[in-house]
């Protein structure tokens, strides 16, 4: 007993010891936190070297950046704590039911995440210095608290800025605003690799980053989560509680714990004389935030918003008369840290008693969400999805399903079969589930911060029910793999088309060389019936020696079911030798990027054929867009921006003379302000119909921005009518539901075709749209076609790829890569 006593007496001596000489930031790294920007890897190596030096941090690589930077996390607590993690892990999952029960749980988790936004550089800065003080002045915070620390959500826009930043600083810094250290390039830092904001990729996970985290924080599903930031210059530093609409499944408690921590950080702030504010701007609506995906896995989810960004540096002159510096900024943000902490520390018991709570949904209204199975791969995609979050899903039995129809916006019926998708909200994550698929998601305040609108079953194209009695269901799995096998003798191999995969599919034969055709029109051989689009590749047009091989080495790869026909001669429609049977190009295609064009929207383009269409594209800039000889390509893409200076009378002739060569130009978005009214082009602005006369403005000035939002649409769903006989709504239906993400519309076209269009009585069926901007969406385009010589302008209204998540909007995009314009090679 004495032996033990002592040996314990000499180990936490020694522990003592070793945590008061681990080195400090800047005794580490050779300058104090703030006096410049560490790139990722020294970060990194700090955190190896605590880990490496302390058996109380525990440092996990959970993944790989696009540009292969490791990702970490870091698990901090006593001593006592490290050495039951795995128990304090399956302890708090069975409080969720996730896992078996496994005994109460007093152990606090918090997660503090850093530099989601690689230009909002300071809080990486603060995550080493957090880390020090942890395990130094405030580890009694660790008897009782396990905390996470990710120091880098995405290592390549930080990377990106901070190398920026490095070449062009002046030594010392330069304060003044207009120097070139606080201008940063085009597309900045913020974005990861492909220009994606991952705080905007939680909930969708198109992001390796994302995909990998979510991976690793399902293991753990903290009480806490902070996602640290910068906003503008002049603001002070933002922490909760959140501003209004808080969603309506967050608990009372979640409420006002955020009330408690941000009084213990005014605490801290007052004693110092720093500014702040809270509950204004960064409410708690759209689930796919930092601070709102943990917040409906049942977590204290918040945002802490430092001033500063990408434009200031080491150090900038704020429009108040004051320098705000890199030091004051990590002084700030590891302030915030270590008091989320200490909070979550004195409040270890009541944590996790009310994240217990959280996790009954047994008064959620709707029960379930049925989604029909009309089209495997979209149910594939959902289903990959879903398993990406752990969220269950079974299969319904055949019979009858009674709820809200996401088609009609009505109660009504629909037969079901044992093959259909549905989803319960009686699982662990079921709060989630309803905030995911619900029809409408309750607004209290028309004001948020990003969209309103995201219902999975419009996003991703489903005939859906929402039931508010449990639908009966069954567990099943699809296990059938598509096996093609080569058919020698066939006169041709016919193929469906009507999802984004057999668009990658397409991509992929034309990328090997084969020729490819598509039928115009429906038909039917061989006892079988085909829809328009369908593809039709013909032995005739292929006669390499190894095409049987190939064509069946990609259909099997990517899962697609070829059937082989033996006659061109068909029962209906058109042979196969007709005009009607449009050959396709291999098309050369190029999009523009650089100033004027939306970084993200250029980076939805750039993602959307690098890892989902899989084929190549030609990255052109605006900068020399002038000197580029369009007839080198067949399509060029104009992603969402602004273009007056490329896109002016020169830059416009240029365009329309490549779409008369026979070149296809597909505008998105705000790209189209450049075409409408402009001479020589179709679209037109659709002028308000209102017949108000005009009046003196006598809102109150402190209403203004709640009027103003009269005019707004905040990522709204309407539905359209679709002309399903064009060859741009090859493999759609007669109607789609498209997220509007602005007020901007326009007429019919006059000339060319209405592919996609608003009636006159589209209403939105989902999210906020402000009751004058609504006004002007009836009666006007979505998608178009003006025919120009031997090729055509396309225009999107409303962006298809927007975030890679509007799932049912991208074979839209397909067919106008592909089915336009296409028959001829034009070189």
């Amino acid at each position: 007993m004495k032996f033990r006593l002592l040996f314990l007496f000499a180990f936490t001596v020694s522990t003592l010891i070793s945590a008061q000489s681990i080195q400090s930031p800047e005794e580490f790294l050779g300058y104090k936190p703030g006096e410049r920007f560490t790139r990722h890897h020294k970060v990194i190596e700090y955190f190896n070297y605590v880990s490496d030096q302390l058996n109380n941090v525990e440092l996990e690589k959970y993944g790989e950046t696009n540009e292969k930077r490791p990702l970490y996390v870091a698990y901090v607590s006593s001593q006592k704590n490290m050495d039951n993690l795995e128990q304090i892990r399956r302890k708090n999952l069975g409080q969720t039911g996730i896992m078996p029960s496994n005994g109460e749980s007093d152990i606090a988790i918090v997660w503090l995440s850093y530099n989601v936004h690689g230009n909002e550089a300071s809080s990486t800065e603060a995550a080493m210095q957090t880390l020090y003080e942890l395990v130094t002045s405030k580890k009694s915070y660790l008897e009782n608290t396990l905390v996470i620390i990710d120091p880098c959500i995405n290592p390549d826009g930080r990377d990106r800025y901070v190398n920026w930043f490095n070449q062009v600083s002046s030594s010392p810094y330069n304060k003044d605003p207009n120097a070139k250290e606080h201008k940063e390039p085009w597309p900045s830092g913020r974005p990861n690799h492909y220009l994606f904001d991952l705080n905007r990729d939680w909930a969708w996970a198109t992001q390796v980053e994302s995909q990998q985290r979510l991976s690793v924080y399902n293991k753990w599903l903290p009480h806490i989560h902070v996602d640290f930031h910068e906003q503008y210059k002049n603001n002070p530093y933002y922490f909760a509680p959140a501003a209004e609409p808080f969603h309506e499944i967050i608990s009372d408690w979640q409420r006002d714990f955020q009330t408690q921590i941000g009084k213990n950080h005014a605490k801290y702030f007052d004693k110092n004389g720093w500014l702040y504010f809270t509950k204004e701007s960064f409410d708690l609506l759209y689930p796919s935030y930092g601070d709102t995906y943990p917040t409906y896995m049942g977590a204290i989810g918040m945002t802490y918003e430092q001033a500063g960004h990408g434009m200031s540096g080491l150090g900038i002159e704020t429009d108040h008369g004051y320098e705000l510096t890199l030091i004051d900024r990590v002084k700030h943000h590891t302030t915030t840290g270590l008091s989320t902490v200490e909070i979550s520390s004195k409040n270890a018991k009541k944590l996790n008693e009310e994240f217990k709570k959280f996790f009954d949904n047994r008064k959620l209204a709707y029960k379930s969400y049925v989604l029909k199975n009309e089209n495997q791969d979209k149910t594939q995609r959902l289903i990959d999805l879903l398993d990406k979050h752990e969220i269950a899903y079974e299969y319904t039995k055949k019979g009858q399903v009674r709820g809200y129809n996401y088609q009609t916006q009505k109660e009504s019926r629909m037969n079901v079969s044992d093959n259909d998708l549905v989803v319960h909200t009686d699982q662990p994550k079921g709060k989630m589930v309803k905030v995911l698929f619900e029809p409408n998601a309750k607004l209290a305040d028309s004001l948020t911060y990003d969209i309103t609108a995201w219902s999975i079953p419009y996003a991703h194209g489903f005939k859906a029910m929402a039931s508010k009695a449990k639908v009966p269901s069954a567990k099943g799995v699809n296990t059938s793999v598509i096996v093609n096998t080569p058919s020698r003798n066939s006169y041709a191999y016919l193929a469906k088309w009507n999802s984004l995969e057999d668009g990658t599919f397409l991509a992929q034969m034309l990328d090997a060389g084969i020729r490819v055709r598509f039928a115009e029109g429906d038909f039917s051989t061989e006892g079988n019936s085909y829809k328009k689009g369908t593809l039709i590749v013909l032995r005739h047009d292929n006669r390499q020696k190894d095409f049987d091989e190939k064509i069946i080495t990609i259909a099997n790869k990517y899962g697609r079911k070829l059937t082989a026909v033996n006659t061109g001669f068909v029962n209906s429609g058109k042979d196969f030798g007709s005009s009607s049977v449009s050959p396709i190009n291999r098309q050369k295609i190029a999009v523009l990027s650089g100033q004027g064009t939306s970084s993200l929207s250029f980076g939805e383009i750039w993602h959307f054929f690098e890892t989902q269409l899989k084929y190549p594209l030609t990255v052109l800039d605006t900068d020399y867009f002038g000197g580029v000889d369009l007839d080198n390509y067949d399509v060029l893409i104009i992603p969402n921006g602004y273009y007056g200076r490329v896109l002016n009378k020169s830059g416009l002739d240029k365009v329309k003379s490549f779409a008369q060569n026979g070149g296809t130009v597909i505008a998105i978005g705000n790209a189209l302000r450049s075409f409408a009214n402009q001479k020589g082009f179709a679209l037109k602005t659709k002028k308000s119909k209102s017949k108000e006369a005009p009046k003196a403005n006598l809102t109150p000035y402190a209403d203004q921005e709640r009027a103003g939002a009269d005019y707004l649409i905040t990522g709204a769903v309407f539905k359209s009518k679709v002309d399903e006989t064009h060859p741009l709504a090859f493999g759609y239906g007669d109607e789609y539901f498209s997220l509007k993400l602005g007020s901007s519309s326009y007429d019919y076209l006059q000339s060319g075709g209405n592919v996609a269009y608003f009636t006159k009585d589209a209403t939105n069926v989902s999210g906020f749209a402000g009751r004058k901007a609504a006004k002007n969406i009836p009666e006007s385009l979505l998608i178009g076609e003006e025919r120009k010589g031997g090729g055509s302008i396309i225009y999107f209204v409303d962006n298809v790829l927007f975030r890679s998540f509007w799932d049912n909007g991208k074979l839209f995009f397909v067919n106008a890569l592909f089915l336009r314009n296409s028959s001829e090679i034009k070189r």
